[in-house]
């Protein structure tokens, strides 16, 4: 018999552990069966092993719904204990609860912890009582009630169905009071003006109560929600209720004392970061589609016994899908990649489990391994303490079980997440719609809420998993998306750029790139033309050139969009011929001096005594950087080691910013062929202190590169790159001080204790020769104040480690400061120099219309030109991004960087929000002045979810 984890594991799956049977029923008996035997041997694994594959697999929690309300006929006590874990855990087991809600759960209590959230959110936005600017806060308690109810609706309006109409009407009294949520400056394409927004439009929680609703008034009746217990409901109803306890909500931070923009702005910034919206739907297919999709699978069933039979179900068959069934499936497919994302998940294996246990016996480790993606470190659950961060020897042979034979385990999860997805318990096909939601998380602003790598992984293995269907969905979603791709936001056009270019490197490189051909039609700045070479770039970093060159071979005129073959171009190079001069000389006796292995003190003194007095600071530098370069262009460990041993020749002739923009310089120069190389080798010398961050901001925003911002994403990587390495260093200095005050804290107890028990000691009296003498043993006291010592010294050393960290917190931080001001008063001056008057472009819609309007103006006087360009069928210029159709793109070139730039301005404010909100009283007077464009103040707003009216 396969043990008890298995089987609660497998339940509800065809497999050997149920003897390939599918019936739920007899699967819920058989798991019963076997679960009612092991509670007396294995109760306190039971419980916690049993409420996480509720989580994990929250397809499967009717199943286990079941399985409890027929355990609580046998073991009330056990019962009452899961009923107690979920109250403490209601945030993420409130649909295990609500299955349970029906003979296991008093409905009455289920309906106070209601109450109790409806009237903290109501209280929440309350202007005179309340926070309102926590009104994120307020909208989750009420999206907990509501992504409940179609779990267990039925059964309350059943038995309480007074109390949860009086439900009903305080969630529609409290939607009546909110503030409307807009989702400007997170949506997937770009905003316009809010007041352009069509009236009508639900934000997330309108749109779920509206769902809601019609699932109501259907009668609590849906399908996508299996409900096995009713086969065992005359046995359930013999068992007893437990009471749901008492439900305390969070307090919440008291209202600023001074209301303004800014402060709300914060609260309201610090809110959604704490209770961010699960989902932004991102609707990529018609809504048709999805509805045909849900119902062409009974088509063709009924087509076989008669066509009329199925075009009468085609007509009439979208209205069985009801919109409530949506938010299921969506529901059911968050939770499945939130609890099987590659790192986080159950260990299946027993193998491992009962390699943890004879490591160490005193400890029930038990069954869930968490893996934490900001901090790579291993988490475990330890018997009685959670979140238990164990010793680096357990860690290590933990990991060294995984290399030796054990890798497998990782693979499984993620093939286990592909098939919990393809085989989720709805009744209609839902393809299209799985892809949405998958897209709707990579795409999601201001971040996914996993490494985007992990969609990738899961998109592969469910093109895998479905071989038939799923290619051709992606393959639709990414169409779809390429034709919306001039109104995507640029940080989801960047991720989408990447994404597709790993997805296609793992399936040979193949696209029909033929569809695509037209973009070279299109002018350069273009999006799809720049789509389609960013794409390209990025493949030949995943393969080489050749190979992505083949791939293309059905529309051989896109090797125009490859980026160029060549490898490195060294200026002193000595090959074809190249006429030599001094500074060839001085190259090669550089690069003599570094093979020969000589310290960098004395290449330093080189430079000092025999190249700069004679050819000048800035021979110098190029000499030296691009003699170093070509040495270490081999590899990038070939970089590393040569920065590492020759950077203080590098720092010595940079010590200035204007050196370091010339330093850059020579690496773009050198790496002029390749972008990745260019923004590595940057980024490294960033890295190693020989490039200041402001220098990078100086040299991107210099004339040169500005002029690239529409056509090509290499200088908006390294800017990216600069910015997001010094706000990692700041991230990791907040966690090392977080660390450093938790022992100081520890220290601060030790020492303290160790100095009571040596006064104690001292303090003692004790006979010596029958003489009362002050003080115990020698011996015991002298080791007591070796203790004490040892304790205040650690002390010292905690506390001044801290103060150090803290010192160099608060410099960068400082650092911080002026390279966002830095930034946004280059990007201002800028755009202020390119953008058009206000009266010309006030919003983006009337930026992307300027050229229309004015080639309007001349084909209205020039008629012919249109006779002639309508002689094959379609005008040479288009109002549209640039489709099969109409491949013209009616945006100019200016206008073109202009959205661009904009773009990018409101991808940087978004992603650095918390720390821009920390200046935002010295960017609003040294950069968002009244003489600021009001395009570039509405996309610093954006980006900070700031109203434009609050200015």
């Amino acid at each position: 018999m396969s043990s008890w984890r298995t089987i609660l594991l497998r339940i509800g799956d065809k497999c050997p552990e149920y003897n390939g049977n599918s019936d739920f029923k007899e699967h819920i008996e058989i798991c019963y069966g076997v679960l009612r035997r092991e509670l007396e041997y294995s109760g306190d694994d039971i419980l916690p092993f049993l409420l996480q594959c509720a989580e994990q697999m929250p397809h499967k929690i009717p199943l286990y719904g079941t399985v409890v309300g027929l355990l609580n006929l046998e073991n009330e006590e056990f019962v009452k204990n899961i009923v107690e874990n979920c109250q403490t855990n209601l945030q993420r087991k409130g649909k295990t609860i609500m299955m349970m809600c029906s003979k296991v759960i008093q409905p009455g209590s289920l309906v106070v912890v209601f109450e109790t959230l409806l009237s903290s959110a109501a209280t929440t936005v309350d202007e005179e009582k309340g926070n309102p600017s926590w009104q994120a806060c307020a909208d989750f308690y009420i999206t907990c009630i509501l992504s409940c109810l179609p779990w267990g609706g039925a059964e309350l309006v059943e038995q309480v169905p007074e109390e949860i109409e009086r439900v009903m009407v305080g969630v529609e009294a409290y939607l009546s009071i909110r503030r409307h949520i807009s989702d400007i400056g997170l949506s997937f394409f770009e905003d316009d003006d809010d007041t352009e927004r069509s009236p009508d439009e639900k934000d997330f929680l309108e749109d779920l109560w509206g769902r809601i609703q019609v699932l109501s008034s259907n009668g609590w009746k849906l399908k996508s929600v299996p409900r096995p217990h009713l086969s065992f409901e005359a046995q359930l109803v013999a068992g007893r209720s437990h009471d749901f306890g008492p439900l305390s909500c969070p307090e919440l931070p008291d209202p600023p004392s001074t209301l303004s923009s800014i402060t709300c702005g914060k609260q309201r910034h610090d809110a959604e970061l704490k209770y961010p919206q699960r989902i932004r739907r991102l609707n990529i297919f018609p809504a048709n589609k999805i509805e045909y999709e849900a119902i062409q699978e009974v088509y063709w069933y009924f087509k076989a016994v008669s066509e009329c039979l199925a075009i009468l179900l085609l007509r009439v068959g979208a209205h069985d899908l009801q919109p409530i069934d949506r938010f299921i499936a969506e529901e059911y497919l968050l939770d499945v990649l939130f609890f099987f994302n590659g790192w986080g998940r159950i260990i299946q294996s027993e193998s491992l489990l009962h390699y943890l246990n004879k490591y160490d016996g005193k400890r029930k480790i038990s069954f869930m391994q968490i893996f934490s993606s900001d901090t790579n470190k291993y988490q475990w659950e330890l018997g009685q303490t959670k979140g238990v961060l164990l010793g680096s020897s357990l860690v290590l042979q933990v990991y060294h079980y995984f290399l030796t034979g054990h890798q497998t385990n990782w693979v499984f999860c993620r093939k286990e997440c592909a098939s919990y997805m393809v085989g989720l318990p709805v009744p209609f096909r839902y393809e299209y719609l799985m892809a949405e939601t998958i897209f709707s998380q990579l795409l999601l602003l201001p971040q996914p809420p996993f490494k985007p790598m992990y969609y990738t992984l899961v998109i592969i293995d469910l093109c895998k998993a479905l071989p038939g269907a799923f290619p051709a969905v992606v393959a639709g979603a990414v169409r779809a998306l390429f034709e919306k791709i001039a109104d995507l936001d640029m940080e989801c056009r960047t991720r989408l750029i990447l994404w597709f270019s790993h997805h296609l490197s793992n399936f040979q490189f193949i696209w029909p790139w033929e569809e695509w051909a037209y973009v070279l039609d299109l002018p350069k700045w273009a999006p799809q033309r720049v789509f389609v070479q960013e794409v390209l770039e990025r493949e030949v970093r995943l393969s080489y050139w050749d190979k992505v060159k083949q791939s293309i071979e059905n529309a051989p005129a896109l090797e125009e969009l490859l980026p160029p073959k060549g490898g490195p171009t060294f200026k002193y190079s000595t090959e074809d011929g190249k006429e030599r001069n001094e500074q060839h000389g001085l190259s090669l006796e550089l690069s003599s001096m570094v093979k020969g292995k000589q310290v960098a003190r004395e290449v330093i003194s080189w430079v000092e005594e025999s190249v700069i007095p004679v050819h000048g600071s800035e021979v110098a530098l190029r000499v030296v950087a691009q003699t170093l370069l070509d040495i270490g262009s081999k590899s990038f460990t070939h970089l590393i080691t040569v920065l590492e041993r020759y950077g203080q020749v590098i720092a010595k002739i940079c010590n200035d910013q204007d050196k370091q923009i010339m330093l850059i310089d020579e690496v773009s120069s050198y790496w002029k062929n390749s972008a990745q190389m260019t923004a590595l080798t940057i980024d490294r010398m960033m890295g190693y202190r020989l490039i200041s961050n402001f220098a990078i901001v100086k040299w991107v925003l210099s004339a040169e590169n500005i002029e690239q911002f529409h056509t090509s994403d290499r200088p908006w990587e390294i800017l990216r790159n600069a910015v997001s390495k010094t706000y990692n260093r700041i991230s990791d200095l907040r966690k090392e001080i977080s660390s450093l005050k938790k022992n100081l804290a520890s220290a601060e107890v030790v020492a303290a204790k160790t100095k009571a028990d040596l006064e104690a000691a001292e303090s003692k009296l004790t006979l010596v020769d029958g003489e009362p003498v002050l003080g115990e043993n020698p011996v015991r006291l002298k080791r007591l104040k070796s203790s004490a010592e040892r304790a205040k010294e650690e002390e010292a050393s905690v506390r001044e480690s801290l103060e150090a960290k803290e010192a160099l917190l608060a410099r960068a931080l400082n650092e911080n400061e002026a390279l966002f001001l830095a930034l946004y008063k280059n990007f201002s001056n800028v755009l202020m120099e390119r953008l058009p008057d206000t009266s010309q472009a006030g919003t983006l819609r009337g930026l992307k219309t300027i050229q229309a309007a004015d080639e309007m103006a001349v084909d209205l006087e020039e008629t012919s030109t249109m006779d002639v360009d309508n002689e094959n069928g379609r005008p040479q210029k288009s109002q549209t991004n640039g489709g099969k159709e109409n491949i013209g793109y009616n945006v100019g070139e200016k206008e073109q960087w202009c959205l661009s730039t904009l773009g990018y301005v409101k991808a940087f404010s978004r992603q650095y929000a918390s720390e821009i909100w920390l200046y935002i009283e010295k960017l609003d007077a040294e950069v968002l002045t009244e003489d600021v464009h009001p395009l570039f103040r509405k996309a610093v707003y954006a980006g900070l979810r700031r109203p434009i009216n609050e200015g």
